[in-house]
Formats: structure tokens, C-alpha cells, sequence
């Protein structure tokens, strides 16, 4: 249980961290996306839209000890995302998410 709240934790994270785009017109199209589930637990995927936009993550599956010093299995999320900002500049976004949490750097993430 809790492996599945520390994924659902790091995916809404960074769909948070990523920037708002205006809806304007036609949508825009996706090029490639992939995903790879592993039974054990890990996964990959990733994206391309025709905008520049792009995202890719690993899920790795990872022993670690809780507060009371009992293991469980946690999920490690490493990945980054892309995107062209409003001033047109491209950012590129490294982020990953652990039993520690959450930590994301790049130019739009302050220190």
C-alpha cells in the first residue's frame, strides 16, 4: 500500500511541477509514447509532442526501512521533462523521487 501512495505521490508532483500550457486551438499531436510495466513493480515511459514538449521516467523498484526500521519495497522515480517557455526558451527539468521524497532541478526550479 504504501509503495502505491509514494508512485501516486511522485506522479502528482510532477504533473504540478510541469508548466500550464493555454488550451488554443487544435491539440497538440503526440508523436511517440511508450511504456514498459515490469512485474515486479518498475516501469518506463516516455513522450514526444510535436510542440518540443518530451518527458521520461523510470520506476525502479527499491528495498528501504521505514521509521520503525521495518523494510518495505519503495518505488524510485528518476526522469525529466522538456518544454519551451514563454519566452521561447527550451528548460529541461531533472527530477527524482525517493523515500527522502521528492527533488527536481533546472533553470524554472528555484533553488
Amino acid at each position: 500500500m504504501k509503495l502505491i501512495v509514494c508512485v501516486a505521490l511522485a506522479i502528482l508532483a510532477v504533473a504540478a511541477a510541469a508548466p500550464a500550457t493555454p488550451v488554443q486551438g487544435e491539440p497538440v499531436k503526440i508523436l511517440r509514447s511508450e511504456f514498459d510495466q515490469e512485474p515486479e513493480g518498475g516501469y518506463q515511459f516516455s513522450f514526444e509532442t510535436e510542440d518540443g514538449t518530451s518527458r521520461q521516467e523510470k520506476g525502479e523498484l527499491k528495498s528501504a526501512v521505514d521509521e520503525e526500521n521495518k523494510p518495505h519495497d519503495v518505488v524510485v522515480v528518476r526522469g525529466s521533462y522538456s518544454y519551451t517557455n514563454k519566452e521561447g526558451v527550451s528548460e529541461t527539468v531533472q527530477y527524482y523521487a525517493d523515500e527522502t521524497g521528492f527533488h527536481a532541478e533546472g533553470p524554472s526550479i528555484p533553488k
